[in-house]
C-alpha cells in the first residue's frame, strides 16, 4: 500500500554488511520523508522481516550468504510481494544479476560506489532517497513470474491476419514496417515478455529504447538474444536497418533514423531527462516510415514517448500502450493514452500478437506490385 501522506515511508535495508547497513540507514534516517524499521543480513532475513514488518519498500543487496538477493526477491515477489530497490555492488560490476532481479520484479537499482571499503555513500544519496519514494508509490502484485518467458505463439492464421484493424492505403515503396518500442521502469521484464511472443519470421524492423545505462543495455543485448526468436543485436551507428532484426539502442546516446534508413546515434545531452529519448526515436521512425511505423508504449515512469507516439499517429501509423493492471508503472502509457496518441490499450500479454498482427497486414498493404 502506497504510504499516506501523514507518515513515513518505512524502509526495509538487507545487506550482509554491518557497515552499509549503517551507512543506508544514515542516509534514509537523514531524509524526513523515509524512515528505516528493519536490517536484514542475508535473503533469508530478507523474507522473514518483508513479512513481518510489511514494509512500503526495500533495499536489497544481491551478494549475501545463506540466500542471496536473487532469490530472496523471487520469494518476496511470490509470497509477501513488496516494492524492492537493489542496492549491490553487482549492480555496476555485474550488470546481468542486476537485470535478473529487475525481472524476478525488483523496482530499480543504484550501484554501490567501486571505491573499495571506503564507500562514500553520500555520493548517491539523492539517486536512492529518490527512487525510494518512487518504489514505494508502486503497486506490487504476487507474482515473480515477470522471468518465465512465454513459448512464442503460433503464427497467426491468414483469416486473422486478414481481420480488420483499420484501412491501409497502398504503395509499393519497397519499405517494410518499423516498430518502436519504449519502456522504463519494469521495462527490462516487459520487453523480453513482448519480444519472446513475436514470430520467428516477422516482415519488420524492430527498435529497442529502454531507460538503462549503456553496461545494462549490453548485457540486456545479450539477455534478448538468449530467449528472442529473431536476431538481437545493440544498435551500431550507420548500420542499415532489416526487416527480422531487434535493435537495442545503446543506453548511452539516443537513436533516429536517417532518411535513408540508416541509424544514427547521438551522444548529445539528455531530452526532457532522459537518454535515450524515446521521443526522438519514435519522431525519426514517424517521419522515415509514416503509415509503416507502429509504437509501443510500455510500462515506465514519466511521459517519454507520448511526443513520439503523436508523431507516429499523425505520420498515418499505430500506437499500442500496456494496460494499467500489467504495468509495473503506468506513468508513460498513461500519458500517451491521455494525448489520445494511442490506437489499442492492451494487457502485456496481448501486445506480441497485437504486433505481429498489425506488421502482417502493413506487410500485405505495402508489398510491391505482385508480391501481395
Amino acid at each position: 500500500m502506497t504510504p499516506g501522506l501523514d507518515r513515513k515511508i518505512r524502509v526495509l535495508v538487507v545487506d550482509d554488511s554491518a557497515f552499509m547497513c549503517k551507512v543506508l540507514q544514515e542516509i534514509i534516517n537523514s531524509d524526513p520523508q523515509l524512515e528505516v524499521v528493519g536490517q536484514g543480513r542475508d535473503g533469508r532475513d530478507a523474507v522473514a522481516l518483508a513479512e513481518a514488518l510489511r514494509p512500503d519498500v526495500i533495499t536489497m543487496d544481491i551478494n549475501m550468504p545463506h540466500l542471496d538477493g536473487l532469490q530472496a526477491t523471487e520469494l518476496i515477489m511470490s509470497q509477501h510481494p513488496r516494492p524492492i530497490v537493489i542496492v549491490s555492488s553487482e549492480s555496476r560490476e555485474g550488470a546481468a544479476s542486476t537485470l535478473k532481479a529487475l525481472e524476478l520484479g525488483a523496482i530499480d537499482f543504484v550501484p554501490k560506489p567501486s571505491s573499495g571499503i571506503d564507500l562514500d555513500m553520500k555520493n548517491v544519496r539523492e539517486d536512492l532517497t529518490r527512487k525510494l519514494k518512487m518504489a514505494a508509490k508502486v503497486r506490487v502484485v504476487r507474482t515473480a513470474t515477470r522471468s518465465k518467458l512465454p513459448v512464442p505463439h503460433a503464427p497467426l492464421s491468414p483469416s486473422a491476419v486478414a481481420a480488420n484493424i483499420g484501412e491501409l492505403p497502398t504503395q509499393g515503396s519497397g519499405k517494410f514496417p518499423i516498430v518502436a518500442i519504449a519502456a522504463s521502469t519494469g521495462g527490462p521484464a516487459a520487453v523480453m515478455r513482448v519480444v519472446a511472443g513475436l514470430p520467428a519470421e516477422f516482415p519488420a524492423a524492430t527498435i529497442l529504447v529502454l531507460h538503462m545505462p549503456e553496461t545494462f543495455t549490453k548485457q540486456f543485448t545479450v539477455q534478448l538474444a538468449e530467449i528472442a526468436p529473431l536476431p538481437v543485436k545493440e544498435a551500431e551507428a550507420q548500420e542499415a536497418v532489416q526487416q527480422g532484426m531487434i535493435y537495442l539502442c545503446p543506453g548511452s546516446h539516443h537513436l533516429r533514423l536517417t532518411s535513408s534508413g540508416r541509424i544514427l546515434l547521438d551522444s548529445g545531452p539528455r531530452v526532457e531527462g532522459y537518454r535515450p529519448s524515446a521521443d526522438m526515436a519514435f519522431e525519426s521512425v514517424a517521419e522515415y516510415s509514416r503509415a509503416l511505423a507502429l509504437g509501443v508504449v510500455l510500462t515506465g515512469m514519466g511521459n517519454d514517448a507520448t511526443r513520439g507516439a503523436r508523431a507516429i499517429k499523425a505520420a498515418g501509423g499505430y500506437v499500442i500502450a500496456q494496460d494499467e493492471a500489467t504495468s509495473m508503472i503506468f506513468g508513460m502509457p498513461a500519458e500517451a493514452i491521455k494525448a489520445r496518441a494511442v490506437d489499442e490499450v492492451l494487457g502485456l500479454g496481448e501486445i506480441s500478437a497485437a504486433i505481429e498482427k498489425r506488421v502482417m497486414k502493413l506487410s500485405r498493404a505495402f508489398a510491391p506490385a505482385g508480391v501481395r
